[in-house]
């Protein structure tokens, strides 16, 4: 049975979305969710009508989102983001959930669980919508100064989550670049295109814009960049979307908008980040799932799916062993 502890105090609508997610996740697995926090807070928000699979376990203190990481997990060892990736070290829970601070969230499972052997840094992995479907594209976040070993790296951790867990037959991935030519970019890119053509999966270069167009699975840059992306998608997304509001008409004609409302459903739901929950980390002796800060309730059931998910399809050591190889081949 697949455990996994859900920080119960973290996220902006900590704790009544984050329960709410937890007992909804509940109700659609096998498995066992852990809500880790403030039993006073907790046990009123389960309701009669509480899933056997949905247990408490205490945790006393709180890390809040403005509250540097490292400093935070050191002084509040009791607190339900530690506490819960605390459960995954002692082998009491498979996964570990949180919608809470990302750094501290990252740091509590690197310090707790330790980087898989032959990883040098860890990877946050993004989903994005595009015309064919979803793309992983990663590091997004965890590792701003890697160098060409480590995009290879990242390329490995990506390509097994996006087997294991998206189900992407026989995934390729892809370096982002400038342009698509093989002796584009600057002496950083073109050294990770020569270690990442060593390996059949490698699919070249790709810009930033053909990622939306082409069948990509996964996509490979180091966190500044990905961080750079991740934002500047989610404020044209919100742009896109606002000015669509501002353009419906008002009266009578406003009939003349719910044709197309209709038509843009399946739009909204292929650029809501809910529909898939949260982001793993990568590289670490464990499943993290990090949540975004402001979760709701279906963003928490998704991430605690996609967590046991990775769980049960082996994803951490489906990692190692690509990784163990690349090391017996010396290319890492």
């Amino acid at each position: 049975m697949t455990r996994v502890a859900l920080d119960a105090m973290g996220g902006d609508r900590a704790p009544e979305q984050i329960v709410l997610g937890g007992l909804q996740a509940a109700r659609e697995f096998d498995g066992e969710v852990i809500l880790v926090g403030d039993p006073a807070a907790i046990e009123p928000l389960l309701g009669p009508d509480r899933p056997a699979n949905v247990r408490i376990h205490p945790a006393s203190e709180i890390i809040e989102m403005h509250e540097k990481p490292a400093e935070a997990i050191r002084r509040k060892r009791d607190s339900s983001m530690v506490v819960a990736a605390g459960l995954v070290k002692s082998g009491d829970a498979d996964a570990f959930v949180s919608a809470g601070n990302t750094g501290a969230t990252a740091a509590s499972a690197l310090l707790g669980w330790g980087r898989v052997k032959g990883v040098d840094r860890p990877a946050i992995a993004t989903q994005f919508p595009n015309r064919h479907g979803r793309f992983l594209l990663l590091d997004a976040g965890a590792s701003p100064d890697a160098d060409p070993r480590q995009m290879l790296e990242f390329a490995l951790m990506g390509l097994a989550y996006a087997e294991r867990v998206m189900g992407k037959n026989k995934p390729k991935a892809h370096l982002l670049n400038i342009g698509e030519e093989p002796g584009k970019g600057n002496a950083f890119a073109k050294e990770a295109y020569e270690l990442m053509a060593k390996h059949e999966w490698f699919g070249g270069n790709i810009e930033s814009k053909e990622m939306f167009r082409k069948p990509v699975d996964v996509v490979v840059c180091d966190a500044f960049v990905g961080n750079l992306v991740l934002k500047a998608c989610e404020g044209v997304a919100e742009y896109i979307m606002g000015e669509i509001k501002r353009a419906v008409p008002t009266g009578p004609a406003k009939l003349l908008w719910l044709p197309l409302k209709k038509g843009l459903a399946p739009l909204r739901q292929q650029v809501d980040y809910t529909e898939y929950g949260g982001s793993p980390l990568l590289g670490v002796n464990g499943v993290c799932i990090i949540a975004h800060g402001s979760s709701d309730a279906k963003a928490v059931k998704n991430a605690v799916l996609n967590g046991a998910r990775a769980h049960e399809q082996g994803l951490v050591q489906a990692i190692r062993d690509s990784v163990e190889a690349d090391i017996d081949k010396g290319i890492l």
